[in-house]
């Protein structure tokens, strides 16, 4: 930011339950605000919640432990949805902030939403701020009492989290009295105050390249075209030529702006608005303008994946599940994978296939994720999976797991051009049953394969049979899917009186006896889910 003097942007994420008052709160503290802020979409006004981000600010003098570095501390404030069904728009806005405010409704506690939000603060902010608002609607006499309870409350659901020892609890009344009444807010003094306690220097750099991630596009008649938003890493000037990543084009920087005052350039961490010519606002809602040509359109990717504990459901291979990257969130499929190490991923190792996440796991966990659509992002890129499809009124946490991408796969053809590369195996076991000894170092089995089974997948494979002999697959025996099994040691002299005495009883003993007489014969193998050959090994 270049505006003169050594001013700090601090971007300060408002979540919640929807109704909690954060727009209420937003308004109050800020004396600045962007062109899409305190709900200014007409779909807001009309169903009287917030359906987008909104943005605005306010400036403070440095705090003691931050000024001699910096002389000022502009706040900024993302004010995110609150509804169940804006989940994407919030984890969206939410990988932008450097502190999360919890905004939670004093009368209402913890709720379906509440919860969410703060998950998705554990995964990405490094800290939180609780608010409890609307305490002008608790009885005067009782008020300070109830206060303290939730405090209480909050603090021990905290205490589950990474925030236990860090976060504070703050109590304000943002819009008291009805919609008409002119009533000051209650307890904004005491909230800036901990802001500015909480408020620290984010590890900004402004090497590497420009990325900004767009979240609102307009047009201003004589003027250009205005794309607000976030700098994610590196830093742009006026007349820099971007690329507008998800269409492929590229066009020259006309003028910036922060919260209506004109700059010359933005860095990491910079709420702004680029202003270009000749771009059509409505191509463009969301996305990212960038350095040209250093972000790619990613088909698939494989990624570092965890379960996030609070998810009840399984996370299993093959499932469809929802992936927000930034604002874009698209379907994808997941295959699951680890390697009996905990090692980085490279195409070199071969890992073992996984039908679920563990929790308990004390290996890293991979995982495959197959894009419906192509999404533009980089490697390293954070992504929260989730299941949106569940019903917005359960009581339950959508948020699946979490994911960082490892190596991102560009090619439209990856089926076949990437993933014959990755060593991924399953390990399968088939059970027989030895029939008969065909002589002293050779038994005919049943029930080992199939009558159809490829041979030559087998042919010479290892057996083990359940008295402790092993052998290998020597071929078919007939017709009907029996296989000759080759023990080269040969049969020891139990297992051979074992087969040897197999004759018909005429007593009820009969099948008693057979039953300890039935020799098992068992086969393990790996079969590479990727191996267009689909060719067995053994280790």
């Amino acid at each position: 930011m270049t505006t003169g003097g050594k001013t700090l942007n601090f971007n300060i994420g408002m979540l919640g339950h929807v109704d909690s008052g954060k727009t209420s709160l937003a308004k109050a503290l800020s004396s600045i605000s962007s062109t899409a802020a305190f709900d200014k979409n007409p779909q807001s006004k009309e169903r009287g919640i917030t359906l987008d981000l909104g943005f605005s600010s306010f400036q403070t003098e440095a705090p003691k432990h931050l000024n001699d570095k910096f002389d000022k501390i502009q706040y900024t404030l993302v004010d995110c949805p609150g509804h169940a069904s804006l989940i994407k728009t919030i984890i969206g806005g939410a990988q932008i902030i450097d502190l999360m405010i919890l905004v939670v409704d004093v009368m209402k506690g913890i709720q379906t939403q509440t919860a969410e939000c703060l998950i998705i603060g554990e995964i990405i902010c490094p800290k939180i701020l609780v608010i409890l608002n609307k305490i002008d609607l608790l009885p005067e006499g009782k008020r300070q009492t109830a206060i303290d309870k939730m405090s209480r409350k909050m603090l021990k659901t905290l205490e589950r989290t990474k925030f236990k020892s860090s976060a504070s609890v703050v109590a304000v009344a943002a819009h008291p009295g009805s919609e008409d009444d002119n009533i000051e807010p209650q307890g904004m003094e005491e909230l800036v105050q901990v802001l500015q306690a909480q408020t620290y220097e984010p590890d900004r750099s402004c090497d590497g390249p420009f990325i900004f991630s767009v979240d609102h596009c307009f047009s201003i008649r004589g003027q250009g075209t205005v794309m607000t938003g976030t700098v994610l890493s590196g830093r742009v000037h006026v007349n820099d030529v971007v690329e507008i990543a998800n269409l492929q084009i590229t066009r020259k920087v006309k003028s910036i702006q922060m919260f209506r005052q004109s700059v010359t350039s933005l860095q990491q961490g910079d709420r702004g608005a680029c202003c270009v010519t000749q771009f059509d606002p409505k191509s463009l809602e969301r996305g990212i303008v960038c350095t040209p040509a250093v972000m790619t359109s990613y088909h698939a990717a494989i990624v570092e994946i965890s379960k996030i504990p609070y998810y009840q459901g399984q996370v299993v291979s093959k499932c469809r599940y929802h992936v927000t990257v930034g604002h874009s969130t698209v379907m994808c499929k997941v295959t699951l994978f680890t390697a009996d190490s905990d090692d980085k991923f490279d195409l070199q190792t071969t890992y073992r296939y996984k039908n679920e996440l563990d929790t308990t796991a004390t290996c890293k966990e991979f995982g495959l994720l197959e894009f419906e659509k192509p999404i533009i992002c980089m490697e390293d890129n954070l992504l929260i999976g989730s299941k949106l499809d569940v019903d917005v009124n359960t009581n339950k946490c959508r948020l699946a797991f979490k994911a960082r991408i490892l190596k991102g796969i560009a090619e439209k053809d990856f089926s076949s051009s990437f993933l014959p590369k990755l060593l991924i195996y399953k390990n399968k076991e088939r059970e027989g049953v030895v029939e008969r000894m065909h002589d002293d170092y050779t038994v005919i089995c049943k029930n080992l394969l199939k009558k159809e089974s490829n041979m030559e997948l087998f042919s010479q494979l290892k057996v083990q049979l359940s008295t402790g002999e092993s052998g290998f697959i020597e071929g078919t025996f007939g017709q009907s899917g029996k296989t000759k099994i080759r023990i080269p040691d040969g049969l020891s002299p139990s297992t051979r009186e074992q087969l040897g005495s197999k004759k018909k009883k005429n007593n009820s003993n009969q099948q008693q006896q057979q039953q300890q007489q039935t020799i098992k014969v068992l086969m393990n193998f790996r079969r590479y889910i990727y191996d267009p050959s689909k060719s067995i090994k053994q280790v």
